[in-house]
């Protein structure tokens, strides 16, 4: 394997180890993750009347608030991830077609490494808060393909291609 395709949360050994990043020159990054939920046509009907209110709060703006609070808390949740102060961070949720939403979240900070897990992680966990939040309504709600869709900033620039 060569160096640019080892593991890097792995030490010499083997054992699990947090990337050094100390030497590195901070630049501004940005990474887009998406998430789709699909909600079958009777729950978009209602959103379709707009944002569905619950006891918690309308249903798309909780989830909005708990993306953004879920990219901000990254690295409590995934090992090994950098806590970083985030320069910003969107999520906005979109209809995507008759049954379904996109979800998607951009991250931004001026640092020393990348933001891709924030964006993915924000897409998740406004994803999760939905189904969360409708799942009295349906049991059918289907979370799909969270990817990232791209990042800029850091070694190597990403962009998918739809």
């Amino acid at each position: 394997m060569s160096d640019s395709d080892k593991l890097t949360h792995l030490d010499a050994s083997g054992q699990p180890a947090m990337v050094d990043v100390g030497s590195k020159t901070p630049t501004r990054r940005v990474a887009v993750a998406r998430s789709r939920v699909v909600l079958g046509p009777k729950i978009m009907a209602l959103v379709k009347e707009g944002d569905l209110p619950t006891r918690k709060g309308p249903v798309f703006q909780t989830a909005i608030l708990a993306g953004i609070m879920g990219a901000k808390r990254t690295s409590e949740l995934i090992p090994l991830c950098h806590p970083l102060g985030l320069d910003n961070c969107r999520v906005t949720i979109e209809p995507d077609g008759p049954d379904a939403v996109l979800i998607e979240c951009t991250a931004t900070v001026t640092g020393k490494t990348g933001v891709e897990m924030e964006a993915l992680t924000g897409a998740s966990v406004a994803a999760l808060t939905i189904y969360d939040m409708c799942k009295a309504l349906s049991h059918d709600i289907v979370i799909q393909e969270t990817r990232l869709l791209s990042k800029t900033g850091g070694k190597s620039d990403f962009q998918h291609e739809a």
